[in-house]
């Protein structure tokens, strides 16, 4: 696992190492040479508080500042759009109603738009979700609260859009994980086709730590993602898991530096995009198709595709860029 230093605070409090050291130092956190400072998540997430009481920063961001800030931005680049969770202040919870309709609406707006080909999603600051508010839970507050019914209500209509959302999106999608991922974080990254994590990711199925099942699908996405074992575990345990062993046991692609993460994605939805865009989005509907279609019928569904592919003008250049070994202009039609 990728231990935190004091580095992770000074970019996530906009300060310097050696600041944050003189910091930590006053308030008998002990850093420097010759001594521990690295870091668990937990620890790091026990002593950015510290850090922050200390510097009167207990809020990174005002509230009234938070409620001001777009919580999804939306960035569209060719045939790219990058989906980013943005409220880093708080390590990009996805339990708020305006982050769960902001977040809807943005892949609403992807499938909506034949000119898009691939999605990544990512987090914006050093963590890609932390999922459901604990301190709401602690509340009974906004979803987490109210009779039975209420809560369920609050489940099926609120953050439970989500997974039907990207469930039923026609372009392949990438989570960026740049940072922690847990709980209903976790099964955000889960819900999408590919994983690329940053060294500093964790993937988390905490819920059974907090008294809680994966209420948001994360146990319908785990075991179609990976082996059942290793689902399993994860939701039995609760035991966050670090990058490197993540990569190991099929959680996600490929590991990469912080630094590169999005370049990373970005190639690879490159490479998709390049794709006849209509073909891509038919190649994304049978694998879907294939998880709950029996073999005939499944055949079937892609004879059809096919003989539409072949009727398509993109086909055709594709077939002649082959030939004369260039690279194809695809319209979509």
């Amino acid at each position: 696992m990728t231990p935190y230093t004091p580095k992770d605070i000074a970019k996530e409090r906009g300060s310097t190492p050696k600041a944050v050291r003189r910091v930590l130092r006053s308030i008998d956190i002990r850093v420097g040479s010759g001594a521990r400072h690295a870091w668990t998540f937990s620890e790091y997430q026990e002593i950015l508080r510290r850090y922050d009481q200390a510097t009167g920063n207990r809020k990174a961001r005002p509230a009234a500042d938070r409620k001001a800030r777009t919580p999804v931005l939306y960035e569209k680049a060719g045939r790219v759009v990058t989906i980013t969770l943005n409220d880093p202040d708080r390590r990009n919870p996805v339990s708020d109603p305006e982050t769960i309709d902001a977040l809807v609406g943005a892949v609403g707006r992807v499938q909506r738009d034949p000119e898009v080909s691939v999605a990544i999603v990512t987090g914006a600051g050093t963590a890609f979700s932390s999922g459901g508010d604990v301190k709401a839970m602690r509340d009974r507050a906004g979803m987490f609260g109210g009779p039975g019914q209420a809560l369920a209500e609050g489940y099926m209509y609120g953050i439970q859009q989500i997974p039907l959302a990207i469930y039923g999106l026609d372009v392949p999608t990438i989570a960026a994980v740049n940072g922690p991922a847990m709980g209903a974080g976790c099964d955000l990254a889960f819900m999408c086709d590919m994983r690329i994590a940053s060294a500093k990711a964790l993937f988390g199925e905490v819920f059974v730590s907090l008294g809680l099942i994966a209420g948001d699908a994360g146990s319908w996405f785990l075991p179609r993602r990976v082996p059942w074992e290793v689902a399993a575990e994860m939701s039995f345990t609760g035991r966050p898991i670090g990058a490197e062993e993540a990569h190991r046991r099929g959680l996600c692609m490929k590991v990469v530096e912080p630094e590169d993460l999005i370049d990373e994605a970005q190639a690879l939805a490159d490479v998709i995009a390049s794709k006849p865009p209509k073909t891509v989005r038919q190649a994304k509907r049978l694998l879907r198709a294939a998880m709950k279609t029996d073999l005939p019928s499944f055949l079937e569904a892609a004879a059809v595709n096919q003989a539409l592919c072949h009727q398509s003008e993109d086909h055709l250049e594709a077939v002649n860029a082959l030939l004369e070994k260039r690279q194809g202009a695809y319209s979509g039609r």
